[in-house]
């Protein structure tokens, strides 16, 4: 009687709220419900992250508690705990430490969501069902205009003009032990330019690095204010701050030479204490209704669901994901992200000591 009384009311409140894209099946629903709550760590921005899991309780009546760490840092945490996490579900970031922690065994792959079927290419979801795409960033510079002028100097258009020694110290990049987007960096570069000259790139870089954020949105942060002259990273971060932060100085650059994407994804954790209400997350993860949500909170990524509406900023400002590198390996990152951050570590030398503090 109980478990009927728990459909039926999962039922009405399909029913009563907004249509998803697909209905979630009333035996999940009614099986979330009964566990009554949901943990999510989000490596999104918080806003975009508060909004989604606030829409999620109001639907479905599920106590939903969220927390905000970057993408580097939720592996470390959940493997830390020895397969007992303490969340249920992850949502947004960047999906290279998505492959490194299924790789680890972090990651169910046991549910396959209805609502994958929206996502628009194969490339949007993990080939083994760890992960499914919410999202799609493009990689690139945000520089403040008005501090290139007093300093005389030209814009970078080209990741070799990042190398230049007029560029020392003002430069910012997130920390490759911490962020995605860093991690995304290494992977972009090694891929372009061949795994030595990669390498060595970086190394070249780190000499004109003022400081490495724990965060990936870290350096657009401080573009506008001009703290930070050249800043790497998602370029939609950099629509935010123009957009929505007033911030008109700020020129956002697509690299000529070539530049990849990030897939945002969702996906459980293994040994998800609230393993029903995380994959009914991800079913609501993959809808309008969720992603959506994003361009309301400053989040302004391109959307991989083929029934989704796409934030018109980020069509105004030239950010179509079709203009990146087509040569971009998810396979080859997928398997060797964490073998290429220790590798740039450890050519970084002393500096790594110094500089990439994860505290």
């Amino acid at each position: 009687m109980k478990k009927l009384l728990a459909m039926l009311l999962a039922a009405l409140m399909l029913l009563g709220c907004c249509a998803l894209a697909e209905a979630p099946d009333a035996d999940l629903v009614a099986a979330a419900q009964e566990e009554g709550e949901l943990v999510v760590y989000g490596s999104c921005e918080e806003e975009y992250l508060a909004a989604a899991c606030q829409h999620f309780e109001e639907l479905y009546g599920i106590k939903t508690q969220f927390q905000r760490l970057s993408t580097g840092e939720v592996p470390t945490k959940i493997e830390e705990e020895h397969g007992n996490p303490s969340a249920d579900v992850w949502f947004g970031g960047t999906n290279n430490p998505y492959d490194d922690a299924a790789a680890k065994g972090l990651l169910d792959n046991e549910y396959v969501p209805v609502n994958a079927a929206h996502l628009s290419k194969d490339i949007y979801k993990n080939p083994d069902g760890y992960w499914y795409g919410i999202y799609t960033g493009i990689l690139g510079f945000m520089v403040n205009k008005d501090e290139l002028d007093r300093l005389g100097l030209a814009v970078p258009e080209t990741w070799d003009d990042l190398l230049k020694p007029e560029y020392k110290g003002l430069i910012w990049l997130s920390n490759y032990n911490t962020a995605g987007t860093a991690k995304l960096v290494v992977n972009t570069l090694l891929q372009m330019k061949g795994h030595d000259e990669g390498i060595q790139y970086l190394v070249e870089l780190d000499k004109n690095i003022q400081v490495y954020t724990k965060s990936g949105s870290g350096p657009s942060k401080n573009v506008g204010t001009g703290e930070c002259v050249i800043g790497i990273g998602f370029l939609h971060d950099g629509i935010t701050q123009i957009v929505d932060n007033g911030y008109e100085n700020i020129q956002l650059v697509i690299p000529k030479d070539g530049t990849s994407c990030e897939i945002g994804p969702v996906a459980v954790f293994k040994g998800a204490k609230h393993p029903n209400a995380a994959r009914l997350f991800v079913e609501y993860a993959l809808t309008p209704e969720c992603v959506e949500l994003a361009a309301g909170t400053g989040s302004y990524q391109f959307l991989v669901l083929d029934n989704a509406t796409q934030p018109q900023v980020a069509i105004d400002f030239g950010l179509d994901p079709s203009l990146v590198w087509d040569g971009y390996d998810f396979a080859d990152a997928a398997a060797n992200t964490s073998k290429y951050v220790e590798e740039v570590m450890n050519a970084l030398g002393a500096a790594a000591d110094d500089r990439f503090k994860t505290e």
